[in-house]
């Protein structure tokens, strides 16, 4: 599965990143997983955000 992800990213002429980030829940404490696709040049803000 993760194979065919990879693949599906490059399909186009743009080069794309998948980031993951992890986010703790103000109400639980419990963390989830917050994923997006964009551009390499965006990750590290997406990154630096809370």
């Amino acid at each position: 599965m993760a194979k065919k992800t990879v693949a599906s990213l490059q399909t186009s002429s743009k080069r794309l990143c998948k980031a993951i980030k992890m986010v703790k829940s103000p109400k639980t404490g419990a963390y989830t997983f917050v994923e997006s696709i964009m551009q390499p040049e965006k990750v590290d803000g997406f990154l630096a955000k809370k």
